[in-house]
């Protein structure tokens, strides 16, 4: 409610005597307009309403949501969003309006205990105003607006805060949604009245006439929704492949998937530096290492199948994508788009796997709880044309791995009130166990596993609480653990064969292999393979800090292996960044290989490099570098994954980008002789379905 002040005619200071001015005449009528000017400013200021006139539309908090297509009105350089919600629970992220995925556009959201206001001020940046979240139960009115420069948040007509913001939104005619960032994402759980969309930036006064029900003068008006237009245009169906605007082009999951022109890769940054020296950025179409296996070689058939985060030449937005790559004829098929993720967040990648009658299995990941997951299978085995949806959940980081003789095992991670270690299994990939809680110590884990014939390892680390002298969170990870299942994920063991009592919570128990913590190293896991007599070998990051730049080298890859009586570790090589990546091959006894962004690439310190292959004769203990796979490069190579089976002509897969600043992100895949191939970033002929990947190397 806004407060009028208090007017005492009797009151003196040294500017102004209402007493004296009153004696003369036009004292008296200068007093007399000035009381009435009083009067009618608080008269509009009482006028602002504690509730809306109606009573709201309901959202469910799951999956109802209106979308709208702003149509002649897409373009909108400057603009204001308003309304009025009453949340049944003020915790989450709860979307009230949206236009592009989050960190697209404009969006006004509950967010991380604060309300927000975001706009996408030029491509691929944003910056946002934020405040206290609302009562739960209580009404509120929310206004944010954007004029080219500034970021405005109002509360119950209130600035309450505003952020410099100087360009112009990118003009983009993606769907308004109303209630949700999109279908099954962030929905709210509550009620919304009266939603507005203004093609400028109004003033406080006339937002507080808003907030009073009242229409200002030169409105400029793109929308209105009152509680009936709301309900009318409210849906609650899961639409499909959400291509271009967001429209579905097919019914969800089913049928045929539609191919596209190139392969392009999802830019993707987290935590930005001013100095550009970004926490992680640049091409991520195979990020992250916790999600594995993303591409899988079927004997069968002589085929390498793979999934990866892509998106269109004209917009940034995540699209699951698969392709094959054809051994016997050296060709790649013309991708094709599972489905729209309605995100640009390259933690939504999707991984990859294949039963033992040649379906492929596509399951499409969820940062967090914000958006929904969903396992895919193939219409027909061996084939990328056609997919059926066979559970829509959620979960993060997937692990999916099939084992002929239990089916699916899959090792994920569910966020619940920390970054938890699950397993959930099913022999045919319809009906699944419950998910079973491995590990939650502290704050959580990241996890990375392989399969050894019926056995299954996993190596984590874990996010420290408050004291450890590390420091605390997710960024402070540390420590390895490692634990392994022979009979499907039902009992776990050590390495040592020792079952383990699940979930394990606290940091010094039987599954710990290496302790980090009181060393002061960081850890950030790469990849973990097996030796012949069944020992894992781990591939893992080191550093003293988890910030980018030089600050905290030395950053050092790192080999730790079981002997059968203790673990062993020897230094790979050094790193520039905490999140360069590199694969383990262990090719014999005494063979091993490694091929990562060893290599300081054009955009130094940050994420990814050039790449490089590393070869050790002696269990790793040292390791001599054989090749430069790309040299002389435009942009960083990231994150180089090694097939499941792989198959030496197609030994890696990987993507580029520019470690700094958005730029266009290109896939390349190499084989175990050094050769690199990169995939057509355009394919210009739009009737051919294979085409032959381009050899630079």
């Amino acid at each position: 409610m806004i407060m009028c002040p208090s007017v005492n005619p009797t009151t003196s200071n040294n500017r102004f005597n209402a007493r004296e001015a009153a004696k003369s005449w036009p004292g008296r009528l200068f007093f007399s307009l000035l009381l009435a000017g009083l009067s009618c400013a608080c008269a509009v200021q009482a006028d602002v309403p504690a509730a809306p006139a109606g009573d709201g539309a309901s959202f469910d908090g799951v999956k109802t949501h209106v979308r709208v297509d702003l149509e002649d009105d897409a373009d909108l350089d400057s603009v204001t969003v308003s309304v009025w919600v009453k949340l049944d629970e003020a915790a989450g992220i709860q979307t009230f309006l949206n236009r592009g995925a989050r960190g697209d556009l404009f969006t006004l959201y509950l967010f991380n205990d604060h309300v927000r206001m975001l706009v996408e001020h030029e491509e691929g940046r944003y910056r946002h105003a934020s405040t206290e979240p609302p009562e739960a139960g209580t009404w509120t009115h929310y206004a944010g607006t954007y004029d080219g420069e500034t970021i405005t948040l109002y509360v119950n007509g209130e600035r309450v805060d505003s952020t410099a913001a100087e360009g112009r939104m990118p003009a983009r005619q993606d769907l308004l949604f109303i209630g949700s960032t999109g279908p099954l994402m962030n929905v709210v759980d509550g009620r919304l009245e009266d939603v507005r969309v203004y093609r400028r930036a109004l003033s406080q006064d006339e937002l507080r006439q808003v907030v009073s029900g009242r229409e200002p003068a030169a409105t400029d008006r793109v929308l209105r929704f009152e509680a009936a237009d709301l309900e009318e245009r409210m849906r609650s169906d899961i639409p499909g492949h959400m291509m271009g605007n967001g429209e579905p082009e097919l019914p969800f999951a089913v049928g045929e998937i539609p191919a596209t022109d190139g392969f392009r890769g999802i830019w993707y940054l987290n935590q930005r530096r001013d100095d550009g020296l970004h926490k992680y950025s640049g091409g991520l179409g195979t990020y992250p290492q916790q999600h594995i296996p993303i591409a899988v070689y079927a004997e069968e058939v002589n085929k390498t199948f793979f999934t990866y985060g892509g998106t269109r030449k004209d917009r940034r937005r995540l699209l699951h994508m698969v392709s094959v790559y054809d051994h016997e004829t050296g060709k790649v098929a013309r991708p094709r788009i599972l489905l729209d993720k309605h995100t640009t967040d390259a933690h939504d990648n999707p991984t990859m796997a294949i039963d033992r009658d040649g379906y492929i299995w596509i399951f499409s990941n969820a940062h967090g709880t914000g958006r929904p997951s969903y396992i895919h299978r193939s219409e027909e085995p061996y084939s990328i044309d056609a997919f059926q949806n066979t559970k829509t959940t959620n979960y993060s980081y997937s692990q999916p791995w099939y084992l002929d003789e239990f089916g699916f095992v899959f090792l994920h991670t569910r966020y619940a009130g920390g970054r938890f270690l699950y397993v959930m299994s099913s022999e045919d990939g319809e009906d699944w166990t419950e998910p079973k809680r491995l590990s939650n110590i502290a704050h959580g884990h990241y996890q990375v596993s392989w399969p050894k014939g019926s056995t299954i390892g996993t190596v984590f680390n874990y996010h420290p609480p408050e004291g450890s002298p590390l420091g605390r969170g997710l960024n402070y990870r540390t420590n390895l653990y490692y634990m392994e299942t022979a009979d499907g994920g039902k009992t776990w063991r050590n390495v040592e064969g020792e079952q383990l009592e699940l979930p394990l919570d606290e940091p010094d128990n039987p599954a710990l292999a290496i302790e980090y913590e009181s060393r002061g190293h960081i850890i950030y896991l790469k990849d973990i393979q097996y030796t012949d007599e069944g020992h894992p070998v781990i591939l893992y990051l080191t550093t003293p800090g988890w910030e980018s730049g030089p600050e905290n080298d030395p950053r050092m890859f790192t080999v730790a292996r079981w002997t059968g009586s203790e673990w062993v570790s020897h230094p790979v090589t050094s790193a520039d960044n905490n999140y360069d990546f590199a694969s383990i091959y262990l090719e014999g006894e005494n063979e091993w290989r490694v091929i990562g962004s060893t290599e300081t690439g054009p955009q130094e310190y940050n994420t990814g490099g050039e790449m490089a292959m590393w070869l050790s004769s002696d269990q790793g203990r040292s390791w001599e570098k054989v090749a430069d796979l790309t040299e002389d490069s435009e942009y960083n190579h990231t994150y180089p994954r090694r097939p499941r089976n792989a198959h030496p002509g197609f030994y890696a897969f990987w993507a580029d980008g520019h470690g700094r600043e958005l730029s266009p992100s290109r896939f390349y895949f190499g084989t175990r002789e050094g050769e690199v191939y990169k995939l057509p970033f355009d394919i210009d002929d739009d009737d051919a379905q294979w085409i032959e990947p381009e050899r630079i190397r």
